[in-house]
């Protein structure tokens, strides 16, 4: 494992150096291994390994690649790991949530066009006044998507949109057992949207902070 480590650090220098950039094919393996004082055993581990985790590409007869290296991509395992975890791990996630959202939220209200804060507007109002707990939580991660989006930042917006799915079974179930958790997702969301209207990013915050807390204090005690 060391000496795949030492070959997926060269490689990675390579790119984070300049000298490979997104698109770009790697050498031949043979002249690869030489260059860089590795077998080429060592070598194919660590091709191997920055393909599962979408930094190569690797292409049967054609060669291997470096990526768009795109944030999106690069995070995309983050939802297939996160996967794995049970209800109590959930927590560590909404912790997440919790420290990161309400950072994307301030952002949007700063960076957002108003035809985005309509979209927002739009999400709520399209659930009208339906009870039924599915539809609302799928408004409900459409609501926030399209505020991750609004802050610009697509590093964020990755990170954000992984943590949401391990979390749509806790919000389902909150909604289906608590009482008063849809009134009030419903009243958090309209006074994020209000907020982010007025472009008043620490008001924003404070409600995004209030919102996924709700959530996280829930299942704690539901646990």
């Amino acid at each position: 494992m060391a000496l795949t480590d030492e070959a997926i650090g060269k490689i990675k220098s390579m790119i984070t150096s300049g000298e490979l950039g997104p698109g770009d094919r790697l050498p031949r393996e043979g002249d690869l291994a030489q260059r860089l004082g590795l077998s080429r055993n060592s070598l194919r581990e660590a091709v191997k390994a920055l393909s599962i985790i979408r930094v190569l590409d690797v292409r049967q007869g054609d060669g291997t690649y470096v990526t768009s290296l795109a944030p999106q991509l690069l995070l995309d395992t983050l939802g297939f790991v996160v996967d794995f975890h049970q209800d109590d791990t959930v927590l560590e996630f909404l912790e997440v949530r919790r420290i990161l959202e309400p950072a994307a939220t301030a952002l949007a209200a700063q960076r957002m066009s108003d035809a985005q804060v309509a979209g927002l507007q739009a999400v709520i109002d399209g659930l009208g006044d339906t009870q039924d707990v599915e539809r609302l939580v799928a408004g409900d991660l459409e609501f926030h998507r399209l505020i991750a989006l609004g802050s610009g930042n697509t590093v964020l917006c990755s990170l954000l949109d992984g943590l949401s799915g391990p979390t749509t079974r806790a919000r389902i179930w909150r909604g289906v057992t608590q009482e008063g958790a849809v009134a009030r997702t419903r009243e958090q969301h309209q006074a994020i949207v209000d907020a982010i209207a007025a472009r008043q990013p620490e008001l924003a915050r404070s409600w995004a902070t209030v919102h996924v807390a709700g959530v996280e204090e829930w299942l704690r005690k539901a646990l």
